[in-house]
């Protein structure tokens, strides 16, 4: 479980959060919305103990994220997969070769158990043709398919998703959306994803929260919150656009 409580985080003299409170239980999807500059990122950087709160709890699986020390943030990092926006690929390296790195840099895994778990993830994204090709010769969806077998190539709790079809087309977002549910029901693996896409809430969200001023100023599934008529609800889930 991913859980946020009243976390409060100032850059200069500009509140960010202001007391965001989330739940995020074991096996399921929840979608982060709200205008940009709203704290999106800053809460991923908060999970992941690149940025610390200036109050307020932030704990995954139980233990507190704010008071871990290096090692300990390495190794809850093991236990988590990141999808960048866009992929975040290096482009000097292949597909397989982006896709393995995290094992070669984390795990003690022989060569040839890399190489099948590299393959393993990247049939699971439809991206097994490609394993040999550089990033610069793929397409921007392609790109993010890598990124997520990336992300989930150390069998990974938790993935956090930041804006995981920006820039994509319906299309190929809607293929992203699949994916990105396929990973909850079949691995098992709790999500939290950051997006603008009304799409993305609707296929890919158990639970959705949309930040208002630093804090959830809503929160319920898509059901509830487009039947609800509140003005933030309508505002990023009403209009039916991505």
């Amino acid at each position: 479980m991913i859980e946020l409580n009243d976390v409060k985080k100032q850059f200069g003299d500009r509140q960010i959060l202001a007391g965001i409170s989330l739940s995020v239980p074991r096996g399921m999807n929840y979608v982060l919305m709200g205008p940009s500059g709203s704290g999106k990122s800053v809460t991923l950087r908060n999970i992941i103990g690149i940025v610390r709160p200036d109050s307020g709890s932030v704990r995954v699986g139980g233990m507190e994220v704010p008071t871990m020390d290096r090692d300990q943030l390495m190794a809850l990092r093991r236990r988590m997969g990141y999808l960048f926006q866009n992929g975040a690929l290096i482009n000097w390296l292949s597909v397989a070769q982006n896709v393995a790195l995290p094992l070669q840099e984390h795990s003690k895994l022989s060569s040839s158990e890399v190489d099948d778990r590299v393959q393993d993830v990247l049939r699971m994204v439809g991206m097994q043709n490609s394993a040999e090709q550089s990033p610069t010769d793929i397409s921007g969806g392609m790109k993010l398919r890598v990124g997520l077998a990336r992300a989930l190539v150390t069998q990974p709790e938790y993935v956090l998703y930041d804006e995981p079809n920006a820039g994509l087309d319906p299309i190929i977002s809607h293929q992203i959306h699949e994916l990105i549910a396929e990973v909850r029901d079949r691995l098992g693996v709790t999500g939290l994803i950051v997006t603008h896409s009304r799409a993305c809430a609707v296929h890919c969200g158990d639970r959705i929260g949309i930040l208002e001023n630093g804090r959830i100023g809503l929160e319920g599934s898509v059901a509830e919150l487009t039947s609800s008529g509140h003005p933030l609800a309508k505002a990023f889930l009403g209009s039916g656009a991505d």
